[in-house]
């Protein structure tokens, strides 16, 4: 479990490609996510310090990891948008549906389709991956 970074400078950089070896960062991402369930349903490794493109999220299956992510997005709406990382809540413009491509844990290319609360955490977590804070 380690500690969330609340550092913007190093928030703002963009994550780099995730390699294999990098399986260890995402075991301690998720392990950080789960220990702050109570209140976090979504974290970047930039979030644990680490500018990867790695993201761990709750969704309707259990917790999912992507490595490499990337996404199409359909009509959305407007959402305030909250962080472990970030101080208070803020605007953001949030896509209802999104298609999203990724690697899994033996980096193995996926695609699907997500909507509503899961696309928006995937979305928040791109962002990040991205070094865009909300």
């Amino acid at each position: 479990i380690r500690d969330i970074c609340k550092d913007e400078l190093f928030l703002t950089r963009k994550a780099a490609p995730a390699l294999p070896e990098d399986l260890p960062i995402a075991q301690d991402l998720l392990e950080t996510l789960i220990a702050h369930k109570d209140g976090c349903v979504g974290m970047a490794a930039n979030m644990i310090g680490v500018a990867k493109r790695i993201i761990a999220f709750e969704s309707e299956d259990g917790y999912l990891v992507m490595f490499n992510l990337s996404s199409s997005k359909s009509p959305g709406r407007t959402n305030g948008g909250g962080c472990l990382s970030l101080t208070g809540t803020r605007k953001t413009k949030r896509f209802q549906t999104i298609k999203v491509q990724w690697q899994n844990e033996k980096f193995q290319s996926r695609i699907k389709t997500f909507s509503g609360w899961t696309a928006e955490i995937i979305q928040h977590e791109l962002d990040h991956c991205g070094g865009i804070l909300i």
